[in-house]
């Protein structure tokens, strides 16, 4: 009995922590390979918002290391005592409290999850979306979609980007990394569209 319960704890402590980050994550089809759903979530989101799915999972990398319960650290008091974090970023795609309310009331739902990749994901879409709607940046442009990310729409129109090297160095990192993802997925998204027994011929897109 004490073994069943042991067994249910570690399961649904499992469940609640979310799939561990893939080791290899200079590789979008072994990352794939590892989370196959994750493939499920980032085309589901492409074909609702437009987002490319390399570029999705490259903001992704950029924001959390595929973690989905990070936070940014705590910034210290007198150097030592742990104080307020820098901001409310939590999850996958490091969203703040603000613009997740946005994103929920919008298009995503009351139950929608930081935590969970398939929220994440759908709300990678739905800000690059309105990046693309609010500056004209296009969404195949990976890097002008991450300082717009980084900064808001706001911030992106006014420029403030322009004055902070390390985030114009993120934005290109992004877009070295999407270009490299899509070309791997190039070479593998097969696997993942029809791996289910019921998807052939025509259920198979």
């Amino acid at each position: 009995m004490l073994l069943l319960t042991g067994v249910i704890v570690a399961t649904a402590g499992c469940a609640v922590l979310g799939p561990a980050p893939p080791p290899n994550q200079d590789n979008l089809c072994e990352i794939f390979r590892k989370e196959p759903r994750w493939y499920d979530y980032a085309l589901e989101s492409e074909r609702e918002w437009g987002t490319p799915i390399a570029t999705q999972m490259a903001f992704i990398q950029q924001e959390s290391s595929f973690r989905g319960r990070v936070r940014p650290p705590r910034e210290r008091l007198l150097g030592i005592i742990p104080w307020r974090r820098p901001s409310s970023a939590y999850g996958y795609a490091q969203a703040q409290d603000p613009v997740w309310g946005e994103y929920r009331d919008e298009a995503g739902s009351l139950f929608a999850r930081r935590t969970h990749m398939k929220h994440a994901t759908d709300f990678v879409g739905w800000y690059n979306a309105r990046t693309q709607r609010m500056t004209g940046v296009s969404l195949q442009n990976p890097e002008h979609l991450y300082l717009a990310y980084h900064e808001g729409q706001g911030g992106y129109s006014r420029g403030t980007w322009r004055s902070k090297p390390g985030v114009q160095q993120s934005a290109r990192r992004v877009a070295e990394r999407a270009a490299r993802y899509q070309s791997q997925l190039a070479s593998c998204e097969s696997e993942f569209r029809c791996r289910r027994f019921y998807q052939f011929g025509p259920f198979c897109h």
